[in-house]
């Protein structure tokens, strides 16, 4: 039947005003605490009844095979066909009735930890612990691949790896072919080292080593390696099988150089550590493998030369590094905030750079260098202010103009950091410190302006940053072009349009270009951020406001160290000073390395290192 509106209205009224039962599902809703069908605690009364049971079925299952054994133990005796086969049986039934032991069954009932827990005798028992450490079956990346050696008598194995971590070549060349083929002869006089057998003489992996917990047998997997357990030894076998998709060695991208290397570190920490070694060729160099990240688990290596590192850095670093206590750390990036000294300061005192042949002069000074596996970065410590105006380019030229480019940064860096607030100041409270002919110019650009100085300010700031961060973002070569062509339609808009007057699109230019002649992005942002500060300390009180944070900056400067090193050495405080601070000199009269950080060798050459001078061609 047709309604007219007035029924219409009442049927919508009375739908919005009566409940009526929901025909759709609820919304999901994430709620807080646990849910009622999350798996129970294994600390409560049902877990430890179920770990009771279990208890129970193992030695059931052991008194079993124990009874058959022993039948068939008697009828070979009866028999008179004694075997070797029996006394190995004996053996192993010997050292799992140890395992099953009531002091053995309580402590492994009491580790809610798989990991904590032994390799057990029995294959069946190592499967299942696998089972609740990798959450099987629902773990789809876990392989298990059980196979039976062929030795007398035949005893079963399994081999278990990480899909998509390990090489299936390597795993079917190195692991199972040779074990699955094994000569059936010799093999039942083994017995007890049926391990150190499969190594020694099987096994034609380069990279081989036992493992008695689980905990050192998850780390061996998750890093890409394969675990081969036998049936009837406490131990395993973690054989190197690593051969995940990592990027090749590229060219440097962040720090590009006109005359120095152009390859650049990779994801892969192994390729990284290869890439330093083939620059410093020495065996003094030391690898030291850390572990970082109580889930990530993230390998982390520590390299230094020890006869020239100091003993109290390199053991300072590994305090820092084995001191962290986080679930995810995978890139230098939060590495460094973990280990660093101000991590609530925007100024870098650890040197990150992407590029081997930086790394390699200081770790020859005697610095620390830590790589972390999945990050094309390097970190370096210690590290001073002076440093960070470095360029690898510095030892490629000659002393004249690798000094003068660095007189050039710190020019760039000053104006980087103070040019808009100068001329804020200067504008507001100072017009008496420029020509007059200079200040009628800037009040005629200024004069169809509707906005103060500081108000232009802040607008090209901003744009510029917003430029700056757009060009970051969009790929490839794009990037930079929109960041030109942006600055210069909106530079150019904003002066045709009266918001910003001529000189304000110069000082900020200029400012912009001058941040790009900073090396360390990280310290070009942090010049950045200084910047706007200094922009509304001018605008207070002008230059006397500057100078004051000029003089703050500068105290909190002096304050701040770099793993034990102050961070403007060897300025303040003084030390002896080399001829590689800001003045670069000849590289031959560079013969002491830096004398802050106190190396164990500090003469890096000998007073006299071009000594071809002293000697003529023939030889007089």
């Amino acid at each position: 039947m047709r309604q007219n509106g007035f029924s219409q209205l009442y049927t919508k009224l009375k739908d919005i005003l009566l409940y009526k039962t929901p025909t759709e599902p609820h919304r999901f809703v994430l709620g807080e605490g646990q849910d009622d069908t999350w798996e129970k605690s294994s600390s409560s009364p049902a877990a430890l009844v179920e770990k009771q049971e279990q208890a129970l079925t193992e030695l059931r299952s052991f008194a079993q095979r124990l009874a058959a054994f022993m039948e068939e133990t008697k009828n070979t005796i009866e028999a008179g066909n004694w075997k070797p086969e029996v006394q190995i049986k004996y053996e192993k039934f010997a050292k799992e009735f140890a395992q099953l032991s009531p002091i053995g069954l309580a402590y492994d009932n009491s580790q809610e930890d798989p990991l904590k827990l032994t390799v057990k005798l029995r294959l069946s028992e190592n499967e299942e612990m696998l089972t609740r450490i990798y959450n099987l079956p629902d773990n789809k990346d876990v392989v298990i691949r059980k196979f039976v050696l062929p030795s007398q008598p035949e005893t079963t194995a399994m081999a278990v790896f990480l899909e998509g971590l390990s090489d299936k070549k390597l795993i079917n060349l190195i692991v199972l072919a040779p074990l699955m083929l094994l000569p059936r002869e010799g093999m039942a006089e083994q017995g007890k080292g049926v391990i150190e057998t499969f190594i020694n003489t099987y096994i034609p992996g380069n990279q081989v080593k036992l493992a008695a917990t689980f905990e050192e047998i998850a780390i061996g997997i998750n890093g890409g390696d394969t675990a081969v357990f036998v049936d009837g030894t406490e131990q395993a076998l973690i054989i190197e099988t690593k051969g995940w998709e990592h990027r090749s060695v590229g060219r440097p991208e962040i720090e590009p150089s006109v005359r120095g290397s152009q390859v650049a570190f990779s994801e892969t920490m192994r390729v990284n550590t290869g890439l330093i070694r083939s620059l410093m060729r020495t065996s003094d160099l030391t690898t030291e493998m850390l572990t970082v990240g109580k889930q990530s688990k993230t390998p982390c290596a520590i390299m230094y030369i020890k006869s020239i590192a100091n003993p109290k850095l390199v053991a300072e670093v590994k305090r820092r590094v084995n001191g962290i206590s986080a679930d995810y750390v995978a890139d230098t990036g939060i590495l460094e905030q973990f280990i660093d000294d101000h991590p609530n300061i925007p100024m870098p005192v650890i040197l990150s750079t992407e590029r081997p042949d930086r790394v390699v002069p200081h770790i020859s000074e005697g610095r620390v260098a830590i790589l972390l596996e999945g990050s094309p970065f390097a970190l370096v410590v210690p590290f001073s202010f002076i440093s960070l105006f470095h360029s690898i380019d510095d030892y490629a030229f000659k002393p004249i103009p690798g000094s003068f480019m660095r007189l050039l940064r710190l020019v760039g860096f000053m104006l980087a950091a103070i040019l808009p607030s100068l001329y804020l100041a200067i504008s507001y409270f100072h017009q008496e410190a420029i020509p007059t002919d200079l200040v009628l110019a800037i009040a005629a650009a200024r004069e169809r302006v509707p906005f103060p100085a500081i108000a232009e300010i802040l607008m090209m700031e901003l744009s510029f940053e917003l430029i700056r961060e757009a060009g970051t973002r969009i790929p490839g070569m794009l990037g930079s072009t929109i960041g030109i062509v942006g600055a210069i339609i909106i530079g150019q808009a904003a002066v045709a349009a009266n918001i910003v007057s001529p000189i304000m699109v110069v000082i900020v230019a200029v400012t912009g270009l001058a941040s790009f002649t900073i090396t360390d992005y990280r310290l070009s942002f942090g010049v950045r951020l200084a910047r706007f500060g200094y922009l509304l300390l001018s605008a207070t009180l002008g230059l006397v406001c500057v100078g004051a944070g000029i003089i703050v900056s500068l105290i909190l400067v002096c304050s701040m160290k770099s793993f034990g090193v102050p961070y403007l050495v060897p300025v303040a405080p003084k030390v002896t000073p080399g001829f590689d601070v800001v003045i670069r000199g000849p590289v031959y009269s560079q013969e002491n390395r830096p004398d802050e950080i106190n190396p164990l060798e500090p003469k890096r050459q000998l007073n006299v290192s071009r000594r071809w001078l002293k000697h003529r061609k023939d030889g007089k």
